[in-house]
């Protein structure tokens, strides 16, 4: 497709002589679609040029030669040049790339030939996988899947939390207790209670801490008695998660966990050594970071154990070596934000290529936090994705049963609404956002949902359904999709790969959970304000082809989301 803010770059380059990649990243869309389809906001260049917004805009205005193929015409207001899109054109290129692409329309090779790691998910064995861990899992997916329709090379990291101090309170739990736990029924549950039991007695008697360290210290050694707890722990964990994983639709490349990383901290240790950082404090190695005004990365503890930081440090050095990446990204919560600037600082005196050392991104996201406050395993106050999955599943099968008992697929169809609302739910805040856990607030199938777009899109299915035909492109009339509806969708799905370079650029899910919706208002008025199905065959034919044409965005985006679409609703 023509590149719409390109061309308008390319125009205003050729007036003032500035780079037209740089103009480009100026250019904006009006909130007001009265104020044109794009805005170059001259306060930019005032400096640069070393005059008044409003006289630039005048002179590139006199001066700029347009192609009336592709811009009908410019018009200054306020210091801002005001672009008007040919509609026609605009029309002729959405539509014939959508004919092209169909199932793949926005994809791209733009990525072809860089590696993209994103570590998401990365529950800890032997603990309830909660709601918690449900924002890095679905974040993660949703740009695993994102950087692959771009056509990067993109490897999906589980990395589990299977190894430190904590797995030698478990054995020692184990050791004590294990006989008054049936493991092999409920094993997440029952593990839960083991590990909240010894935490407490950890907490009354510091001689039992210092067993449970000692225990890891042992399967850091490879005590074959610890190594064999260990493993049936991770074993049963993991046929736990998987379930979870199965319901969400999520995949991994690799679930290498920390324990992977274990026999690789000794180079990491000696590369330390060797650059000169590494360095004793009582009775620990540290790097000191005080220049970089960050607290020392502790590399080993002072009874030689090492630390998860030097395990990310092994994990670094692996993933360049192994997948010689582009960007390795993690996801995970705003509260490990010191560490990752830690680690990404130590990494540069591991002697690793700038590229990979630039290549490390966190991409941190807010906390889900119950009402009443704060979560903890420990104390035992979380919500199980699984539960939270199956609840929304049987409200939706209860809302099914209520107001349409005869639909076709229910149990399927209750599974995709139920998970898409929760999907939808955990993406389209902005990141960063701490988040509420409210059940109604996730299952309010109202306003700006997961279930409003998947409704938006059997409404498109049921026009086709009705019509009882897409139409061929060549019977379409585009100046029949000129109107302001009809335009505002067509505009909409043209910003489509646009938003999806958005979302890579900034790690950010939630400008694509928004577009959707965006999508899905605009097609409502759409429908709202047009006859679809009617006596003149030509307007019909445009209209069940543009209802094609949003169906199929909504359903690409929502996709790449994970949420998959009902038949029926």
């Amino acid at each position: 497709m023509i590149n719409f803010k390109k061309e308008i770059s390319k125009q205003i380059s050729n007036t003032i002589k500035i780079d037209e990649n740089q103009l480009e990243n100026y250019i904006e869309i009006p909130k007001d679609a009265n104020n044109g389809d794009y805005a170059f906001p001259c306060f930019k260049l005032a400096k640069e040029l070393k005059k008044s917004p409003q006289l630039i805009a005048d002179e590139i205005k006199q001066k700029i030669e347009l192609d009336e193929q592709i811009i009908e015409k410019v018009e200054v207001i306020g210091g801002y040049l005001n672009f008007y899109i040919n509609k026609s054109k605009l029309i002729e290129e959405v539509l014939k790339e959508i004919n092209e692409k169909k199932e793949e329309y926005g994809s791209s090779k733009e990525g072809n030939g860089k590696n993209i790691i994103v570590e998401y998910s990365s529950p800890n064995i032997a603990k309830e996988f909660h709601i918690g861990h449900l924002r890095t899992t679905l974040i993660g997916a949703a740009l695993y899947s994102t950087y692959k329709y771009l056509g990067y090379n993109t490897i999906g990291i589980n990395h589990l939390g299977d190894y430190g101090t904590q797995f030698g309170k478990m054995i020692e739990g184990y050791k004590r207790w294990g006989s008054e736990y049936n493991l092999e029924e409920n094993p997440i549950e029952n593990l839960t209670k083991l590990y909240i039991r010894i935490n407490n007695l950890c907490k009354e008697d510091e001689k039992v801490l210092e067993l449970c360290r000692e225990n890891f210290k042992k399967l850091e050694e490879k005590d074959p008695y610890c190594v064999e707890i260990w493993n049936k722990f991770k074993t049963l964990s993991l046929k736990e998660f998987n379930k979870t994983y199965e319901l969400l639709g999520v995949k991994f490349d690799s679930q290498n966990g920390e324990a992977f990383y274990a026999d690789k901290t000794k180079e990491v240790i000696d590369l330390l050594k060797k650059s000169g950082k590494l360095e004793e404090s009582q009775g620990a190695e540290i790097v000191d970071l005080s220049e970089k005004g960050m607290p020392p990365c502790i590399i080993t503890k002072s009874n030689g154990s090492s630390i998860y930081a030097t395990r990310d440090l092994a994990a670094i050095l692996y993933r360049a070596r192994t997948y010689d990446f582009d960007k390795c990204i993690y996801v995970v919560a705003y509260e490990q934000n010191l560490h990752f600037k830690q680690i990404f600082e130590v990494a540069k005196y591991l002697g690793l290529d700038k590229k990979y050392t630039d290549g490390l991104i966190h991409v941190p996201f807010g906390m889900v936090r119950l009402s009443t406050g704060r979560m903890s395993t420990r104390e035992g106050n979380v919500v199980k994705v699984n539960d939270l999955l199956n609840e929304a599943i049987d409200r939706v099968k209860n809302i099914i049963e209520e107001k349409n008992p005869n639909m076709e697929e229910k149990e399927e169809n209750a599974k995709k609404i139920g998970i898409g609302a929760v999907i939808f739910n955990s993406l389209s805040t902005t990141l960063i956002k701490d988040q509420i856990f409210d059940w109604d607030t996730i299952l309010n199938f109202q306003g700006e949902t997961g279930p409003y777009i998947q409704y938006i899109y059997v409404r498109t299915k049921s026009v086709i359904e009705k019509a009882g035909y897409i139409p061929d492109l060549e019977n379409i009339d585009y100046a029949l999709l000129e109107d302001k509806e009809s335009y505002n969708v067509l505009k909409t799905i043209y910003n489509f790969n646009n938003i999806l370079k958005q979302v890579i650029e900034k790690n950010e899910t939630s400008f694509l959970a928004r577009y959707l919706i965006e999508l899905a208002q605009n097609y409502s008025n759409f429908y709202n304000e047009n006859k679809i199905i009617c006596d003149d065959k030509k307007i019909q034919d445009a209209r069940v082809y543009l209802s094609y044409c949003v169906g199929n965005v909504l359903k690409i985006g929502a996709k790449l989301l994970g949420i998959n679409m009902p038949n029926k609703m």
